[in-house]
């Protein structure tokens, strides 16, 4: 058989709501069983000592906590529906979730992909309670029980369209659910699949059962190969493992817990007895699991036991281990069995062990067996070849190799090998060996995280911060994992990082800050619309961009890439001159090319990051960077054709200036007209006049500039930059340009020549020539631009200075995006960065992280997972009670209009608990129709109606909801909602569901329309 790896998993049994909880609890050899819970039944009731007929000899079992908390919200389930469901379904949809999200997969991005749902479950009392009570029989209650359904739903709410079944074979269900999922990834027809198992104790049947058959031990507690066996104790919980082929996994990169090596399934046939074990087919369905999997039985080091702790069926699976482990040379092989810790989990029981046996390989240590200290002597374990762990047993550093065995009360049986995952597949902590604090791609990591609501994700925030505290590994594959599995919510939070205690302080720290939360809207627009604003001359300094260059190796990149082009037409290292601090960089002859190459390095790392622009202006020598990212032409001919720009300029005679002024070029007309060598060299905004010119002349405008009370401000430039002074170096540039060429930009550029969006224009030769002398249009360009509504203005040079412009024509009426500086401070570096793709990704983008990060950081790692709500509970009914005590089989629902918390009945073990407002009805009728009399009164009866088939309270049910996608209305609901709509509104014409159905985007679209339908006919 190929390998199946385990890459994924989850789990809560009794006494460990997680993983590590489980892990820790059977490290210790500690148990997780109690006192049947009141909430399920009233175990006194059913209780007698020596097992009378209709009573159970235990009160006491393996149980887990908060059963009855479901995130339904999370799923889009409503109250109502949420209320009918099996617990276990409940329990298995967020099971299943937090696996696939700690396999490293988005669940997001398995809809639509053929991946496989199998879950193995025995029994459904939630069904035995609510579906014999024909009068509350309601849809919501049909499709929320069924075994089918435990599988289905999974598949339906994550959108997976593999095979998606469940399977009963009593104890061993979740361990053949196992095996089929192995069988349909090797044939093909899945390339992910989630194997699951779930049990969910809600009435004494069993243990009555179990009683009545000799089986129960009075205790509750299963004592597996123990001196002290006295029979099988129930328990409960849910585990998930995400499955895929291991040359997948590994070829995908994802971390593997272990292997499964082989599995196989038989059934015993016509033994002593239906419900009795067979050792004859367990030891052929070891033997089978065996061969499939290429090992002899010395191979194994350990077997976690089917190991119920009743005196029989210990035996017969010892004799049937012994018969392929006797005489085995070296150390016997170790038994054990979690149903010491967790007790009998009937339906997953098979995945309780899987998973302590893949946490085993993977930590490479298998916990002692709870009870193994006084072994039965009967047993002869030497003799077989076997041994009890007393202590945990260390596995050496080859490959290790353990089984696992389940058998079913009818008599189905199934075994697994596995064996430790492959050394390059299994620590993902160990792939990263430099510090901490080591540089990304980037220059600074970005985790993020996102959730449906601001609470989830303020929940979730505090989660992954307690998480990341705890680890001792480099932040960049934190934040790669992060990016790839935590992205996909309405709600998005991200924050540079660069080392693990600051990013859980900077994540605690915004869990708590509820202005900031409050700034996230929820409502992200896809993809931003975002503009690039490439930076001028004037914003250029010595080591401009030095720290990102040296902590970025995206930046490092490509200005490496620019310096490649340029240096031949230059004669000099433009990068070298940038990062010395050489002050020649204010000389235009190095200026111009330096703001170029620090312009194309920016967008260039922005684009690789996704970033890729809708919208582009340049402002002057900007333009050159915005038209290769436009492709109007390659790198190397820009690079020739700035380098030029730039060394013509500088030939040119010293003796110009610009000016800025405080007024419009109308209002500067008369003084621009009374001298010929000063022109307008740039118009920035409504008040934002450039003068360009003669010193001699620009002095004399500025002293009447100055008697008229106008302000205006001397630049800090070499030349009088785009005036008539640069007429005698245009033909020599245009013999440059013509060599260069240009065509036609790819995407839109709004030109500060022309001070609009170039129309299917060129931007050629004449063009590059024009730039050089006519003024500046950039408040013109800019103007139209915020216009066409982009989200975001990406200010791409040195320093920010566009953005600050574009504020101000905002100021004068234009709406338009919002600002970020790539480099918004002189020792910017790889955390500015990084800081502005958080913010683009807290908009909506969905940026192409691996670009961010070094090849070294683009390791797995495991994060904490996804952190549900347990504020909303859903158990409609009271404990079980026996006919004796209460005369009646369970006690009556909750009256409608209960809250979502625990709320009294009875003694304090026999309270039942209630579900949110109106949800109470789930099992019953809804509340009687309100008579709406004039048309102001549709909008209260449209949101009464939708909160009662939904299950909500009024309030939490407003205009703006959306029926699919927030209360989780589906085809049924909508039936019942258009009859009860009909039955309210007396002034309503017969409707039908077609006629509703174009019109339920929103509660207030449904509302307006109905409103126009009861017109004045109820005025």
């Amino acid at each position: 058989m190929r390998p199946i790896a385990i890459v994924g998993l989850d789990c809560r049994f009794p006494g460990a709501p997680d993983p590590g909880a489980y892990w820790d609890m059977l490290m210790r050899s500690d148990e997780g069983v109690g006192k049947v819970p009141g909430q399920r039944w009233n175990a006194r009731d059913f209780h007698s000592p020596t097992g009378a007929e209709g009573h159970a000899n235990t009160v006491e079992g393996g149980f887990i906590s908060d059963p009855d908390a479901f995130d339904n919200e999370f799923f889009t389930i409503s109250p109502r529906e949420a209320a009918a469901m099996d617990p276990q379904q409940r329990l298995l949809l967020q099971c299943a979730w937090r696996a696939v999200e700690d396999a490293g997969i988005a669940p997001q991005k398995l809809a639509g992909t053929p991946t496989g749902v199998f879950v193995g479950i025995m029994g459904n009392e939630w069904a035995q309670l609510h579906l014999t009570d024909y009068a509350r029989v309601t849809a919501q209650v049909g499709s929320g029980n069924g075994y089918c359904m435990t599988a289905n739903r999974v598949s339906y709410h994550l959108d997976l369209k593999g095979p998606s079944l469940a399977v009963d074979t009593a104890c061993s269900s979740s361990l053949v659910a196992v095996h089929l999922a192995c069988n349909a990834l090797l044939s093909g027809e899945c390339d992910t699949a989630i194997a699951a198992g779930v049990n969910v104790a809600l009435t004494p049947a069993l243990n009555i059962f179990y009683t009545q058959a000799g089986l129960s031990a009075p205790d509750g507690r299963c004592k597996p190969f123990s001196a002290e066996a006295d029979g099988i104790g129930r328990g409960e919980g849910v585990g998930a493992v995400v499955l895929r082929r291991l040359e997948d996994a590994v070829a995908d990169g994802q971390p593997v817990y272990a292997v499964i090596r082989g599995t196989a399934v038989n059934q015993d046939g016509r033994s002593n007895g239906i419900t009795a074990p067979n050792r004859w087919s367990q030891q052929d369905v070891l033997t089978a699991a065996y061969r499939r999997a290429g090992v002899e039985p010395s191979d194994v080091t350990f077997t976690e036991a089917h190991g119920t702790g009743t005196v029989l069926g210990d035996m017969i699976e010892i004799k049937a281990l012994g018969q392929l482990h006797a005489g085995r040379t070296g150390r016997p092989m170790a038994v054990g069995s979690v149903k010491g810790s967790i007790g009998h989990a009937e339906g997953a029981a098979g995945i309780a062990g899987l998973i302590k046996v893949a946490l085993s390989l993977h930590h490479r240590t298998v916990p002692a067996s709870r009870y193994a200290t006084k072994e039965n002597p009967a047993l002869k374990l030497a003799k077989h070849g076997l041994r009890l762990l007393k202590t945990p047993l260390r596995l050496q550093s080859k490959p290790a190799i353990g089984g696992l065995s389940s058998f079913g009360m009818g008599g189905t049986n199934a075994h697994a090998v596995l064996e430790s995952a492959p050394a390059y597949a299994a620590r993902p902590e160990a792939v990263s060996s430099h510090d901490a604090g080591g540089r990304t791609g980037l220059g600074s990591g970005v985790f993020t995280v996102s959730a449906p609501s601001l609470e989830a994700l303020r929940r979730n925030l505090l989660a992954q911060a307690d998480a990341v505290q705890r680890r001792r590994v480099p932040v960049g594959p934190l934040c790669w994992n992060s990016n790839r599995v935590k992205t996909g919510h309405r709600y998005r939070f991200a924050v540079p990082a660069q080392e693990t205690g600051e990013l859980a302080a900077a994540l605690r720290e915004a869990a708590t800050d509820d202005d900031r939360l409050a700034q996230l809207t929820g409502n992200p627009a896809g993809k931003p619309l975002v503009a690039l604003l490439f930076t001028g001359q004037g914003s250029q300094y010595p080591k401009m961009t030095a720290r990102l260059y040296q902590e970025s190796a995206l930046y490092r990149k490509y200005l490496d890439e620019a310096d490649a082009a340029l240096t031949p037409h230059t004669g000099a290292s433009v990068r070298d001159l940038i990062l010395s601090g050489d002050p020649s960089v204010h000389r235009t002859r190095w200026t111009q090319p330096a703001l170029f190459a620090v312009g194309y390095a920016l967008a260039s790392s922005m684009a690789d990051l996704g970033v890729r622009p809708a919208l582009m202006l340049g402002h002057s020598v900007g333009e050159y960077a915005a038209a290769v990212l436009a492709e109007v032409f390659p790198l190397e001919q820009a690079a020739q054709l700035i380098a030029a720009r730039g060394a013509l300029m500088e030939e040119l005679p010293e003796g110009g200036g610009m000016l800025s002024v405080r007024a419009t070029p109308m209002e500067l007309a008369p003084l621009v007209e009374m001298e010929p060598l000063v022109g307008v060299g740039a118009v920035n905004g409504p008040q934002a006049t450039v003068l360009s010119g003669e010193l001699a002349a620009l002095a004399r405008v500025e002293e009447s500039l100055r008697e008229q009370g106008i302000r205006s401000r001397r630049l800090e430039v070499s030349h009088a930059f785009h005036s008539p002074l640069m007429e005698p170096v245009l033909e020599r540039f245009a013999d440059v340009a013509e060599e260069a060429g240009g065509g036609v930009p790819k995407l839109p550029v709004y030109s500060t020549v022309r001070g609009r969006l170039l129309e299917a224009e060129p931007m050629d030769a004449k063009y590059w020539t024009e730039h050089i002398s006519a003024p500046v249009l950039f408040g013109e360009a800019a103007t139209q631009l915020l216009e066409a509504g982009p989200t975001h203005l990406v200010e791409v040079g040195p320093r920010p200075v566009l953005t600050q412009m574009a504020r101000r024509l905002r100021s004068s009426g234009l709406t338009g995006g919002q600002g970020v500086a790539l480099v918004p401070k002189e020792d910017a570096g790889g955390r500015d960065l990084a800081q502005a793709v958080a913010e683009l990704y807290r908009s909506g983008l969905e940026p192409w992280w691996d670009a961010a990060y070094a090849e070294e950081e683009r390791q797995p790692q495991r994060l904490a997972p996804y952190a549900f709500s347990d504020a909303h509970r859903f158990w409609t009914r009271g404990p079980v009670r026996s006919a004796a005590a209460s005369g009646v089989g369970v006690l009556p629902a909750p009256a409608a209009g209960g809250s979502r918390e625990p709320v009294g009945g009875g003694e304090p073990e026999a309270r039942g608990l209630s579900v949110a407002a109106g949800a109470g009805e789930a099992l019953g009728v809804l509340p009687s129709a309100r008579e709406a009399t004039s048309v102001d009164s549709v909008a209260g009866a449209v949101i009464e109606a939708v909160a009662a088939v939904g299950g909500y309270a009024p309030d939490e049910v407003s205009p703006a909801s959306l029926l699919y996608e927030d209360l989780g209305f589906d085809s049924v609901m909508v039936m019942e909602l258009k009859d009860r709509i009909q039955e309210q509104l007396s002034g309503l014409e017969t409707m039908s569901v077609q006629d509703l159905l174009p019109r339920l985007s929103s509660v207030g679209d449904l509302i307006d329309y109905l409103r126009d339908r009861v017109g004045s006919a109820v005025a």
